[in-house]
């Protein structure tokens, strides 16, 4: 049973920084957060034993976890939103694969009750993030080969069935950029990915209204000096990116590289069933894979999704390099403003009551979901 949260206690990250002192939370809400200021290396430095307080982890990259696989549908959701909780994800988008359109449907099926009653002990589920079928059928990276053309009244009988929230396509097909502008003015949020599209390509899905690009560097086209490719339209024009910091989907440096260029890169898990799992074979939609030496790929070798949660993800952030505050940003808030989420992301009065307890070393020691806490045994 979910156990309501009052008052916690620590140093607290606001979105003025840090402040020494105790979060209020009341019907899931935070009420108050009184306290001294003190900057990220008085926090590091410190010789207290209070705890990190950061605001909740947000995922819109969720295929899986917990051996359950989104594709699946029954309560495959609700399973897969308690592992992430117990990582510190208060907040994410269940991701589709890739498959005949009955699937996609039953998947959403089953999705759309989560998405108005959260289970007790998982976390919010926002929605769900289409990735695919509407994607380049040359650069599937795993995902099975069941890209087709897409409509704006199919996405919207989708969206009956459970409320759409991201949809990743490749603009370069025939007719995408206008769709993009129809999905865009239908309150979509739209994705650049699985592409084979040029820079010139990405630019204009950007002018038309696309808003990031899915796993950045991963299943589009790469970045070279005389053909920049759409690798290189995200560096130059992206404001919002998402991107996977497992250190196996990208080599650290590249993902150097995107912290500089794209002023909100932020992380995603692409996490599959393998999450939190041992190695062996599992679930990816119509895919079987080999989780093993820290990856998930199919019998061929291709990566294919990830085994990473997002508390993973902050740690092997500030191990490239930053700061607590960023990296905290880049796992939560910068996710949270690209969907329009005023209210999460963040640790303000007025915000739900989404929150994570980390050690020192940044270990979790408590996820509040709503004002609610997680078990993490």
């Amino acid at each position: 049973m979910s156990l309501a949260v009052d008052q916690i206690e620590g140093y607290i990250l606001t979105p003025q920084g840090f402040v020494r002192g105790v979060l209020e939370q009341r019907e899931g809400r935070i009420v108050r957060i009184e306290g001294e200021s003190v900057t990220e290396p008085e926090v590091r430095h410190a010789r207290q034993t209070l705890p990190l307080v950061l605001p909740g982890f947000i995922d819109v990259h969720v295929h899986g976890g917990g051996g359950r696989d989104t594709m699946e549908g029954s309560d495959a959701a609700a399973a897969i939103s308690r592992l992430h909780a117990r990582h510190g994800t208060t907040a994410l988008l269940a991701t589709t694969m890739t498959a005949p359109m009955d699937e996609i449907r039953a998947a959403l099926e089953a999705v759309g009750p989560l998405c108005q009653r959260r289970d007790p002990q998982g976390a919010r589920v926002l929605g769900v993030h289409l990735e695919g079928p509407y994607i380049n059928p040359g650069k599937l990276g795993a995902q099975p080969d069941f890209a087709k053309a897409a409509s704006i009244e199919e996405i919207l009988a989708l969206h009956a069935l459970a409320p759409i929230r991201l949809i990743t396509l490749a603009p370069e097909l025939p007719g995408y950029l206008e769709l993009i502008t129809q999905l865009r003015e239908a309150g979509f949020q739209v994705q650049i990915g699985h592409t084979l599209g040029t820079y010139e390509d990405g630019v204009a899905a950007l002018a038309h209204g696309a808003g990031g690009f899915t796993h950045l560097f991963n299943a589009m086209s790469g970045l070279h000096h005389r053909e920049p490719g759409m690798v290189g339209a995200a560096l130059a024009h992206a404001r919002y990116a998402e991107i996977i910091p497992d250190l196996l989907h990208v080599h650290p440096g590249a993902i150097k590289v995107a912290l500089r260029a794209i002023p909100c890169l932020f992380c995603v898990s692409d996490s599959t069933a393998a999450a939190g799992m041992p190695d062996g074979e599992y679930s990816l939609g119509r895919h079987k894979v080999q989780k093993c030496l820290g990856g998930v790929r199919l019998p061929d070798g291709t990566l294919a999704g990830s085994t990473l949660t997002l508390d993973q993800a902050l740690r092997n952030l500030v191990g490239l390099g930053l700061e607590i505050e960023e990296a905290s940003r880049r796992v939560s808030t910068y996710a949270a403003d690209y969907m329009g989420l005023e209210d999460r992301g963040r640790l303000t009065p007025g915000a739900w009551a989404d929150l994570v307890v980390m050690d020192r070393d940044l270990q979790l020691q408590r996820v509040v979901v709503e004002g609610e806490e997680i078990e993490l045994g």
